[in-house]
């Protein structure tokens, strides 16, 4: 049998691309700066659905139901909106499980976090 060689990522039959150099700034963070207060925020989109937004927001915000809507529903009509006020560590957390779960599912659900 013959060992068939398929090309791989970024790699043709010709040649072979070397991914971009990518430059990382590396900061450790005190421990007032993670527990300093951080907005979350999320961010519209038009692909997630409505439904998957609500419950990822009361999932991992644990927020009502009826504030999980009226947030989805402010994000829908101006493209943002306020989630909730955390410590960094605690928010950087949840937006990293929600937008995992996002991830899972293929939809692009971001947020950001802003200082208060």
């Amino acid at each position: 049998m013959r060992n068939i060689r398929t090309p791989g990522f970024m790699e043709t039959a010709e040649t072979t691309i070397a991914p971009p150099a990518i430059d990382l700034d590396f900061r450790v963070m005190d421990e007032a700066e993670l527990e300093h207060p951080c907005r979350v925020i999320i961010h519209n989109d038009d692909v997630t659905p409505m439904d998957f937004v609500v419950a990822a927001l009361a999932h991992y915000f644990e927020v009502s139901a009826r504030r999980a809507v009226d947030i989805m529903v402010t994000a829908h009509n101006t493209g943002q909106a306020l989630v909730t006020v955390l410590p960094y560590e605690e928010a950087h957390r949840r937006v990293y499980a929600a937008q995992s779960a996002a991830r899972d599912y293929g939809y692009p659900l971001s947020f950001t976090l802003e200082p208060e």
